[in-house]
């Protein structure tokens, strides 16, 4: 089985960070969310895989590369716009051939991994196999009609009224029969051709689709909170390891791993907590479920529950806490006088200030 892995969106809930890099780069516990699904397909026996790529393709081919590093035979595919789920099957299709393949959003991230997904749509074929979640608000994803036999009688988007509260998760199982499918559709009223429309094409013509519902931990890491909650997730399985330099004057806590070249002096540091290679972290506390990415520096501050990518600065900050910040960002001590703020803040960003 291929896989066809979606890294081509906008990202335009978290924006001001995809102005400048793609989503599914964002890093998780000091790792891009794309890299978890592609260890998820190499863990389940995938060996061939196809990344949908956008504007900042260039970026997720140099991090990736070939996909020898994750024990895949990765292929690049480029979508000049997002127009849809379906739209990426389309442009797909001299790679994927007349081959079963798995249909991977890559900005989504499933601790338990897809290999009895894989090995479930194995030994029961299909036109289709979705895995789906039970969600509180249906209403904000695809929503599925199952029967008790798990056959999947009607899709729909985002339903005002859902029929159900099982919501689509990202992770599809297709047959070739889907590329007539995405042929036959035409684009949905918010312009994209829709892999829900594509499925209910099929459904309607007697092919049998099926659901595969769990109800383990998954998230969506579309926004700043989704992000640190899966940090936090993420975190909570970390081993210590100590490869940098602590000085006497430090404590550590629980489960801290240093990398080789962090710094950590005159500091108190509570795991789960990951320092990336080349950061310093100087007399600080930091607090659990905490990623410091590479190279950045924190200094006289107190931070917790956050995600500092590459390069950050944070100075004389009595507490940050469930905070993103970027890369190369700055976060310092304002002047006392006068009483004024002063801002450099990019498009869409959000700033809360104290009274």
């Amino acid at each position: 089985m291929k896989a066809l892995v979606l890294a081509g969106g906008t990202g335009s809930r978290l924006r001001p960070f995809t102005h400048t890099a793609a989503k599914q780069l964002l890093p998780i516990a000091n790792k891009p969310v794309l890299f978890y699904a592609l260890e998820s397909l190499a863990a389940a026996g995938v060996q061939e895989v196809g990344v949908v790529v956008g504007a900042y393709g260039r970026e997720i081919r140099e991090l990736t590369g070939d996909g020898t590093a994750f024990g895949l035979r990765i292929t690049y595919l480029r979508q000049t716009r997002p127009l849809g789920l379906a739209h990426a099957v389309r442009i797909a299709h001299d790679f994927l051939g007349d081959d079963d393949f798995l249909l991977y959003l890559g900005d989504n991230y499933l601790p338990q991994g897809v290999t009895d997904f894989v090995r479930q749509s194995a030994a029961d074929p299909a036109a289709a196999r979705l895995m789906l979640t039970p969600v509180a608000d249906p209403s904000a994803f695809g929503v599925a009609e199952v029967d008790a036999d798990g056959n999947v009688l009607r899709l729909e988007e985002k339903p005002d009224i859902p029929r159900s509260s099982l919501a689509l998760i990202g992770v599809y199982a297709f047959s070739p029969a889907v590329h007539e499918a995405v042929r036959a559709i035409t684009p949905s009223a918010r312009g994209e051709l829709e892999i829900t429309h594509a499925v209910q094409w099929m459904i309607d013509r007697g092919l049998r689709v099926r659901a595969e519902t769990t109800t383990r931990p998954w998230r969506d890491t579309g926004s700043a909170e989704d992000m640190l909650e899966v940090n936090r997730h993420v975190l909570d399985g970390l081993e210590g390891r100590i490869e940098g330099k602590v000085d006497a004057h430090s404590t550590l806590v629980g489960r801290v791993r240093v990398a080789e070249g962090a710094i950590v002096r005159g500091s108190r540091v509570v795991g789960p907590v990951v320092i990336g290679a080349g950061a310093v972290v100087s007399n600080s506390s930091v607090g659990p479920y905490t990623s410091i990415g590479e190279d950045c520096r924190v200094e006289d501050s107190a931070i917790e529950y956050s995600v500092l990518l590459r390069g950050a600065q944070v100075e004389g900050a009595s507490r940050i806490e469930a905070s993103l910040i970027g890369r190369g960002a700055v976060v310092g001590p304002a002047p006392r006088l006068p009483q004024a703020h002063r801002l450099v803040i990019g498009d869409h960003s959000k700033v809360y200030l104290t009274p």
